[in-house]
């Protein structure tokens, strides 16, 4: 098949039916993210009672509202899922629900998950896809599009499995690392979870844990193409729902599987869903009859039109992006469960078992005083815990803390850390260098050599 022909097929019509009840369910998950927001007092916990929130890098401008404002944010974010679900007014919409939800998302990197960052790119994604086509109230209302099921472009429906298949494929990839080949840390979690039922008497058993581990690295890497190929599909649904339910019960994930297996209805036909409630046919425009005595133009009918060009440059682009994304810890030396360096934004979901413990010690030039300085003092129990485990944080915290102890009247000060840090069960080992001075130190996009090398070695699941 010629490329531009392959091309134009990306454009071709195809029923919206599938994407518009992934809508839906994307929109009621999201709503319901939020009641567990409101519910467990998330909102207050993470955005309002600290004093200070960690930010990405190049992201520090993006504050809390003062105030009551983050519950105003939450409820806004609530009503847009609803309308999102509805799919009216669905372009500015979607385009708000990205840039609320995404807002959140930046605002606490103590607070980063793997499925939040997906919810933001397929929040952006929507933005482009016209979801609305299918299952949506705008549309009803509208005599001239009285259909219920209308057509989108097929490069709508395969940029969202793309992105969902870069998920799974990444998340595979990520498990080729000796200590889960080992076992480690799912032996550790299957330990703790021996009250599972039914199969949780087995879970100190060795096979047990290589069943898991295994399974988990063969899903990932086959699911995708499983649920695309017709023969494999119902198997691999079925794989999908006793995988996704399992880790819901055993992680406690939030709405991270409920958003997989909703996302499984893109995998099959897209017509799918018409034919199960009705089967009413798309709507689709019939093109105009060409003229048989013009043959020579065929090749212009399949070229794409500069409009078109523009949106495969786009497409191409932004799946590079997520393509290569997950990919740049090869840049950085060290095992990056350990370092850090290139584990966000890699789709490397439940892959370590990591903690540690920490003393801050700060030191006055003008004196040459040495204090211990206890970093609960001045943000949460969950950030602490993590500056202990993640290097970039604890200095964005000594800088932090530097401006603190300078509003208290000290000049400019010197802030040195001791971590032990224990991943996957190993001893523990000290993580950064505790000679260097912290405030000393400004993040950028290379290797950090302040950061120790992983030499402490697995321990033997004897």
């Amino acid at each position: 098949m010629p490329l531009s022909a392959l091309w134009a097929r990306l454009f071709a019509p195809v029923d919206a039916a599938s994407i518009g009840v992934f809508r839906i369910a994307f929109g009621g998950l999201m709503l319901w993210e939020v009641f567990r927001y409101v519910q467990y007092g998330w909102i207050a916990r993470y955005y309002i009672d600290p004093a200070y929130t960690f930010p990405y890098i190049g992201f520090s401008w993006v504050q809390p509202w003062a105030g009551n404002g983050m519950y105003y944010h939450f409820a806004g974010l609530a009503i847009l899922s609803v309308l999102l679900m509805l799919g009216i007014w669905y372009r500015v919409i979607s385009v708000l629900f990205f840039l609320t939800f995404t807002y959140i998302f930046l605002l606490e990197k103590a607070h980063y998950l793997n499925h939040f960052y997906l919810i933001s790119l397929l929040s952006f994604i929507l933005i482009f896809v016209p979801a609305n086509r299918a299952f949506a109230l705008s549309f009803r209302r509208r005599k001239k599009r009285a259909s219920l099921f209308h057509t989108v472009p097929t490069w709508a429906l395969w940029l969202l499995r793309a992105q969902l298949t870069i998920v799974y494929f990444y998340g595979g990839i990520a498990k080729l690392n000796g200590d889960w080949l080992r076992g480690e840390p799912m032996r550790m979690w299957l330990r703790d979870r021996t009250e599972f039922p039914i199969i949780g008497r087995w879970f100190t058993e060795e096979w047990m844990v290589y069943a898991f581990s295994y399974g988990g690295l063969l899903f990932d890497l086959t699911i995708a193409p499983l649920l695309l190929w017709s023969r494999t599909r119902p198997y691999a649904f079925i794989a999908a729902l006793f995988f996704h339910l399992s880790n819901n019960e055993l992680f406690q994930i939030g709405i991270f599987p409920w958003m997989a297996l909703a996302a499984t209805i893109l995998f099959f036909p897209p017509s799918l869903p018409r034919r199960l409630f009705g089967g009413v046919k798309p709507h689709v425009v019939k093109p105009r009859r060409r003229n048989p005595l013009a043959a020579d133009l065929a090749p212009a009918a399949i070229a794409l039109q500069p409009g078109q060009r523009a949106v495969v440059a786009l497409l191409a682009l932004f799946l590079a992006v997520q393509v290569l994304m997950p990919v740049r810890h090869w840049l950085y030396p060290g095992n990056v469960a350990w370092t850090e360096e290139g584990h966000r934004f890699s789709w490397r979901m439940k892959l370590r078992a990591k903690g540690g413990s920490i003393a801050l010690f700060m030191t006055d030039p003008a004196t040459q005083e040495t204090t211990q300085i206890d970093p609960g003092q001045y943000i949460s129990g969950r950030q602490t815990a993590q500056i202990a485990t993640h290097p970039d944080m604890l200095v964005q915290f000594s800088h932090y803390l530097e401006g603190q102890l300078r509003e208290q009247g000290y000049g400019d000060v010197e802030i040195r850390a001791q971590e032990m840090v224990s991943l996957n069960g190993r001893k523990p080992q000290l993580m950064v260098d505790p000679e260097v001075d912290l405030t000393a130190i400004h993040l950028g996009p290379g290797h950090e050599d302040w950061i120790l090398p992983l030499t402490t070695p697995l321990r033997s699941s004897d």
